[in-house]
Formats: C-alpha cells, sequence, structure tokens
C-alpha cells in the first residue's frame, strides 16, 4: 500500500473507532487499566467471589477477588523474572477453560502484554500460521496439549503442577516497571477471512472495558450478579461477555470447563447464576435433552445472551415455550470487540416475542451505547428502513485494525466505518428504536456454532484428494449448528472417487468441526459472468441433511 493510501485507511479507520464526535482517546470508562479494574474491586470488595471453576468431574474451586489478583501477582512476577515479559510482546495460550488460562490472560494485562489465544480444535497448519504471523514469544499449554505445542512453538511453558511451584515462590504484589494503559494491545485473535488466511484482530484494553461498560449498563449487570461461562475462552465472547463484563461491575463468573446438557441446568441453579451467554447450538441441544427443570430454583436466573451464529425462529419459539425463560438476542464480531447490539430487556413479552417471530428473522436487537450502528449499500450510503444491505458499525469497541494486513484494512475501514460482511436491515419501533436484523453473510464463510470457517481453505484439502476435479465447500443449513458443511465435488474424467473416500481424506487433515459432513457430485457449477463460482445455488443441493446431528 502507497504511504497516502496507508494514511487514508488510518484516518477512515479513526473515523470508524469515533463515537457520536467522540474521539477513540475521550475514555468513558473509570478504570486506567484492565489490572486497575482487577485491583480495585480487589481493594474494595476482597471477599467477594469473583471466579468459580466448575470442572467436568464435579469439582468446584472458588477464589474471591482478593484472591485472585494475588495470583494473577504472582503469575506476572514469574512472567517478568523467569521469562522476562516485557510490555507490547505477545504471549499465546493452547489451553481451556480453566482459572490457570485467566491467570496468564490478566497476568499479560497487567504487563501490558497481548494475548493471542488459540483455538486446540483447530489444525496444526493454522495454529502455526498464527503463532509465526503473531510473533508470540512464548506458548503457553496445557499438559495435554505438551507434545503436539512442543511441535508448533519452540518456547513452550506447560501449565502444570511445576510451574504452580514456581508461582507460590512469587510475591503476591506485582508493580510493573512500565505501567501499561488503554492503549496497550491486549488481545490478538485472528478470524477467518475469505482470502482463507487468518487475520489478526487487535484489541487494547480500552476496547474490552468500554465494550463491558456498555454490556452492564444494557443487561443491567451490578455487583450482585453471577454470570455463567460455557463458551470457550479462547473466543471473545467467553473473554468478554461473561468474563471481563461481571469484572467490570465488581460481579462474579463461573466458569464451566465445558458443557454438559445433563448438568447445566443443575450447575444454574446450585451457583444461583442470572445471566448465560450462549449459542444456538447449545439451546437446540437443551431442547433436546428436554431436562425437568420444574423442581429447581432457578428465581434469580433472568435470562440468556444468545449470539455468534445463526439463529432460527423456530428454535427461538421451541425453547422459550419448553421452558419458559427468555432469550435475549444479540449480535457483534470479534473486530468490534463482542456484543454491538442486543434485544432490550425491559420488553414485555409480546414485544419481546414480536421482535423475535414477526420478521422472518429474529431481530439482533438496538446499539449498544458505545457503538452506532447502520445498514449500507456497497457504496456506503445508508439504505432505507427496511431495505436490505451491509451491517456496518463504528464506535469506541471497534478493534485498531487486522495485524499487519493494510489490505483488509482499506476493505474494511472504506467508508469511515467497520464493515462487518453481514447482510441485515433494520426497522425501528414505536419509539424510533433501531431494531436491526441479520439475514446472512456477504463474506463466503461458513458460520458453524458461531465458529467461521473459510470455505478456501476446505476447499484447499479438497483439490489435493486423486480424482477430485473440482471442489467446493458449502455452507449448508443445520438445526444443530446453524450452519454445516458440506463438499460439492466434480469428479476427473474417470474417476470412481466416492463420498467415504473424501471425508476420509478430510478429517485425516482437519479438525472434524470443519470438515464436509455430506459430499454431493456433480457434473458441472454455476459461475458468475466473471467466473466466480456461485456456491449458493448449491446450497439447496444439502437441504436433506438439515436436521441431521454429524458426530464425530
Amino acid at each position: 500500500m502507497e504511504p497516502a493510501d496507508e494514511t487514508q485507511t488510518m484516518m477512515q479507520i479513526l473515523r470508524a473507532r469515533t463515537l457520536r464526535g467522540l474521539p477513540p482517546d475521550t475514555y468513558l470508562v473509570p478504570y486506567a487499566s484492565l489490572g486497575d479494574a482487577l485491583e480495585t474491586h480487589a481493594r474494595r470488595t476482597p471477599q467477594r467471589p469473583f471466579l468459580i471453576f466448575l470442572d467436568d468431574d464435579g469439582g468446584r474451586a472458588a477464589y474471591s477477588y482478593a484472591e485472585f489478583d494475588h495470583l494473577v501477582n504472582r503469575m506476572a512476577n514469574l512472567l517478568v523474572s523467569r521469562y522476562g515479559v516485557r510490555r507490547g510482546e505477545r504471549i499465546a495460550t493452547l489451553a481451556y477453560n480453566h482459572p490457570d488460562t485467566l491467570l496468564v490472560y490478566f497476568a499479560c494485562w497487567k504487563i501490558g502484554a497481548t494475548v493471542a489465544p488459540q483455538n486446540a480444535s483447530e489444525d496444526d497448519h493454522r495454529i502455526r500460521f498464527i503463532l509465526e504471523n503473531a510473533a508470540a514469544r512464548l506458548l503457553f499449554a496445557m499438559p495435554a496439549y505438551a507434545e503436539r505445542a512442543a511441535q508448533l512453538h519452540r518456547d513452550i511453558v506447560l501449565l502444570d503442577s511445576e510451574l504452580q511451584q514456581q508461582l507460590a515462590q512469587q510475591s503476591a504484589e506485582f508493580t510493573p516497571g512500565d505501567p501499561p494503559d488503554l492503549e496497550d494491545e491486549c488481545l490478538l485473535v485472528y478470524t477467518s477471512g475469505t482470502t482463507g488466511a487468518p487475520k489478526g484482530v487487535q484489541l487494547i484494553q480500552y476496547n474490552l472495558l468500554c465494550d463491558a461498560h456498555a454490556i452492564c449498563e444494557w443487561q443491567a449487570i451490578d455487583a450482585d450478579q453471577r454470570l455463567m461461562t460455557i463458551l470457550p475462552i479462547h473466543h471473545v465472547n467467553g473473554i468478554e461477555m461473561t468474563t471481563i463484563a461481571p469484572l467490570y461491575a465488581g460481579a462474579s463468573t463461573v466458569l464451566n470447563r465445558s458443557f454438559r446438557s445433563g448438568s447445566f441446568w443443575q450447575r444454574m441453579a446450585a451457583e444461583q447464576v442470572t445471566i448465560v451467554s450462549v449459542v444456538p447450538t447449545i439451546l437446540q441441544f437443551l431442547c433436546e435433552a428436554a431436562a425437568d427443570i420444574s423442581g429447581l430454583d432457578l428465581q434469580r436466573f433472568r435470562h440468556f445472551v444468545c449470539g455468534a451464529g445463526t439463529l432460527a425462529v423456530s428454535l427461538v419459539e421451541r425453547f422459550e415455550q419448553q421452558f419458559g425463560v427468555r432469550i435475549l438476542h444479540g449480535y457483534g464480531l470479534s473486530e468490534t470487540t463482542c456484543y454491538s447490539c442486543f434485544l432490550p430487556i425491559d420488553l414485555d413479552a409480546a414485544t419481546h416475542h414480536e421482535w423475535l417471530t414477526a420478521h422472518g428473522y429474529p431481530s439482533i436487537g438496538v446499539p449498544i451505547s458505545i457503538n452506532e450502528m447502520a445498514i449500507h449499500d456497497s457504496e456506503g450510503r445508508e439504505v432505507a428502513e427496511g431495505e436490505r444491505g451491509e451491517i456496518v458499525i463504528r464506535g469506541h469497541n471497534v478493534m485498531i485494525g487486522y495485524f499487519q494486513r493494510p489490505d483488509a484494512n482499506a476493505e474494511a475501514f472504506r467508508y469511515g466505518w467497520f464493515r462487518s460482511g453481514d447482510e441485515g436491515f433494520m426497522r425501528r419501533d414505536l419509539h424510533g428504536r433501531p431494531f436491526f436484523f441479520i439475514t446472512g453473510r456477504l463474506k463466503e464463510l461458513i458460520n458453524r456454532g458461531g465458529v467461521k470457517y473459510s470455505p478456501f481453505e476446505i476447499e484447499e484439502v479438497l483439490m489435493r484428494i486423486d480424482g477430485v476435479r473440482t471442489g467446493l465447500a458449502i455452507a449448508f443449513d443445520n438445526i444443530y449448528y446453524g450452519e454445516e458443511v458440506g463438499a460439492y465435488i466434480v469428479r476427473e474424467a474417470g474417476a470412481t472417487i466416492g463420498e467415504s473416500e473424501v471425508l476420509a481424506a478430510c478429517r485425516a487433515v482437519m479438525p472434524f468441526a470443519k470438515c464436509p459432513k455430506v459430499v454431493v457430485f456433480g457434473d458441472d457449477i454455476p459461475v458468475t459472468t466473471t467466473g466466480k463460482y456461485q456456491r449458493l445455488r448449491l446450497k439447496g443441493l444439502f437441504r436433506a441433511w438439515q436436521q441431521t446431528q454429524f458426530r464425530e
């Protein structure tokens, strides 16, 4: 990119990070950093529970604000003294939901370092690319991933018993030599793009805190609330919605090692949870488990927050009728920290139901206070109410950019808004509030249970299979994951390759979630006049598997 073009892109990013005329360095939060937020509550309410951890075997551990802050300080001291971690450096993790994972996160943030969390279910090729692209100094890994981590990075630290012994020798007080502030990058999360190459989303400490501020404001989260985390904390939803938001308010979070439908409601009741964040897949699983919750004490429970995937009207109606609890639909992206809009919490039952069911798509709600939203056409012009276009966002929760991707930044911020790549429309209520809807994706990503996969990454594998002339990855509707992955194959002349061979070849090199579940064979592929494949025209070929649950 030429210097003039780069300057123009930086100006567009600045516009997209400005909120109703307020520049992004006009801070709207009371904390000087993420570490300051933790220390403030550790000082004011030292005995209040911050983190409760529930493992998969029935074990439970609880940490007060003071206890957790002391553990974070020990980890920060270890990172600095033993590993030489400094402000501005990046540390990667290959872990799962566990208190030790959060200790690494918060220790890095107190130092002013960045966390680059990895999804362990991804393939090694992608993770290796991210680690190299991010220039990660260290890779913190759970012992279960030790062998794999050693193949991915030269400098690994295991979150094992030996590390616990080292932590015990560290001071419970920590003073950074070069204190971080709200402008320090703190998260580098990677999302797939239509080119197939993962893009690093750069989020600063202010992004996390201001989005948490608006989430707490909208959801009426105060220190008396208890949120539950069942989504993975390598993703912004698990990090922001149910970790940083309760931290911001001085509330509590219940961290689950994983989601288990058989114990979900019992844990909600036992821990007196008020809000839990889910994706549509979890709602589907809970419907099918059909637990009897009539005897459980759920009086403190308020609602589900649901986003990160395609939510069907039929699923909303089934779930709310079956369990008698409310779903608060919302929407956001990693590039906008987490949530950018929610349905209002003060809607009466009839109005709530209407916005979820009466417009063909469940409404994703109204913009929260620290961002604006609009629907634009392809030239960056706002369209009329009810007309479809691209969902765009601007405000203080917008990322500072894609790491080392000036091309992607120029495209995403072209008109001074962040362009989501998602199609939608907007309608206003009687009070003039804008209610937004998402109808599909302009980008050709497959959104399986809230995790987005580039079809091009999958097609690289398909095209390497003997007997395949052309292979396309197709997103098809599925009630369990919103979308599933299908493969449309045109065989080479004379080839006899079948479905089982294609699936086996894919599963040999990709995680199950990313692999095609169904293969359809054909003789030709529809293309545009410019030669681009028209994948959406192939979607209907997979309609027969819409209600099929695919198991590994």
